[in-house]
């Protein structure tokens, strides 16, 4: 029988998984939204359904059927997971799933002051969407405690990669320098978490969460200032939090909101990920070249 793997949102990161397991014969399915990405992914040779938030798949037996490895990156909203409220039944009578993740985030964890944080440390998420997202987490580790799903919780740090980097931001003309005493925020190249999705699936081990983040976390006014300075542009002039946080979006605030270090120890000893674009200058590097 041949690996299907069906992504409960196939955005960003899921599209790189997707390309690469296709590449070596197995079978992809997955959701969108937008119905204008629907023609570009099943050219791929894809099979792609529409699902959004306030209804379920047409007919999910039919869509689901065959999947030995499932994915899942839609986020939360206020009614709670989209997928878990709609489908929670029919990936639990799932026969043969061998893994399943799901992408949540180190906003979990709340802001540390600069602190570390592992797998083990308390969630002590502040904002809505972080507490959102413990929720999330709940509900799908309620799945392998109640029905046996082979749940794997990945926590991503802010992802970048080809097209979504400081490099782009700085060439679009959106690149600011804002500075916040003591912050500090990890970073995930979306290269790396394939690897990491990958080894898991390798290494099944349902019930655990995995950090994912590069070994540097750094402030984002410094890595908007080497991007300037790989691309021999000014960089923008440094600008003060508090004098700017009234202008920001209430999302780029809640980002400034949270400072902390985040462990990658366990991608590392128990999946033997080794990451490839271990921080930010290397990774910039990469995307340069």
């Amino acid at each position: 029988m041949r690996n299907r793997l069906f992504c409960f949102g196939m955005g960003y990161t899921a599209q790189a998984l997707a390309a690469e397991l296709h590449a070596e014969g197995w079978v992809i399915a997955g959701t969108v939204r937008d119905p204008s990405a629907h023609a570009d992914l099943t050219s791929r040779g894809w099979s792609i359904f529409r699902f959004q938030s306030d209804g379920p798949l047409d007919v999910p037996a039919d869509a689901l059927a065959g999947t030995t490895h499932l994915l899942a990156s839609v986020p939360p909203d206020a009614a709670g997971d989209p997928v878990l409220l709609h489908h929670a039944g029919d990936i639990a009578a799932l026969g043969g799933l061998l893994w399943a993740g799901y992408l949540s985030t180190t906003g979990v964890y709340g802001d540390r002051q600069g602190g570390e944080v592992d797998e083990a440390s308390e969630r002590a998420a502040a904002s809505q969407r972080g507490r959102r997202r413990v929720a999330a987490e709940d509900a799908w580790l309620d799945l392998w405690r109640e029905h046996g799903v082979p749940i794997h919780l990945f926590r991503l740090a802010g992802i970048y990669g080809p097209g979504r980097n400081a490099l782009e931001t700085v060439r679009q003309g959106r690149a600011r320098r804002i500075h916040k005493q003591g912050q500090v925020f990890g970073r995930i190249h979306r290269d790396d978490i394939v690897t990491t999705l990958r080894a898991s699936m390798a290494r099944p081990n349902p019930g655990a969460a995995y950090n994912l983040a590069d070994d540097e976390p750094a402030p984002p006014d410094e890595v908007i200032a080497h991007a300037c300075e790989m691309l021999g542009v000014e960089p923008p002039p440094l600008q003060e939090f508090e004098a700017v946080k009234d202008s920001l979006s209430p999302m780029a605030r809640s980002f400034y909101g949270e400072s902390k270090r985040v462990s990658n120890r366990r991608i590392k000893e128990e999946l033997g990920v080794a990451l490839r674009w271990p921080n930010y200058r290397e990774g910039l590097k990469g995307l340069l070249r």
